[in-house]
């Protein structure tokens, strides 16, 4: 489905239908990428209506320099930066680098069994504490974009962001397997 949308580059298109059909096809990827920045379910709501709004002008000078995909998240990604960015002016955070993400998926209470949707909860609070740049690489590979294709979004060459995955992907599971009960 979202291949077949990379042709809104054609001139035919007005500014206001490559819109449309560029958030008929990513509307729930831009849902999905906004609660990846913004744990606040409010925020989240903003965000999202602040990234088709700029994905709505972008649409103006859009060339086809790359797929509409490649075109969509970019955009996207580059508002929830600038969303995250003014949130850490006003409020600073707590963002951690990969060397200190094992410590932060920690459970509250190591003896229990943790339920599928409390660890995609915990998992998704410890990508919310990632730097934005990491943050950035890990949502966009969850919504299965190929390196090169995330390398089109956030200017990393392809080799950067396999090994930023990889090294991410690593530090993620770790405090998960380490709450494996014991036989």
């Amino acid at each position: 489905m979202a291949r077949e949308n990379d042709t809104l580059h054609d001139a035919h298109l007005s500014q206001d239908e490559a819109y449309r059909q560029a958030a008929a096809a990513y509307g729930a990827a831009i849902a999905r990428l906004a609660r990846g920045y913004e744990a606040d379910a409010d925020l989240a709501r903003d965000l999202v209506q602040d990234i088709h709004a700029a994905l709505w002008r972008s649409f103006a000078y859009f060339e086809g320099q790359c797929s509409v995909r490649s075109w969509v998240y970019r955009i996207g990604h580059n508002v929830a930066v600038s969303h995250i960015q003014a949130a850490r002016r006003t409020k600073p955070g707590n963002y951690a680098g990969l060397d200190e993400i094992d410590h932060l998926a920690a459970s509250d209470n190591p003896e229990s069994t943790v339920g599928e949707n409390q660890m995609a909860d915990r998992l998704l609070a410890t990508i919310h504490r990632l730097k934005p740049a990491d943050r950035q690489v890990m949502l966009l590979y969850l919504e299965d974009l190929t390196a090169a294709e995330i390398g089109d979004v956030t200017g990393l060459s392809a080799g950067a962001v396999a090994t930023r995955i990889h090294r991410i992907k690593a530090l993620l599971a770790e405090p998960f397997q380490q709450e494996e009960p014991r036989p």
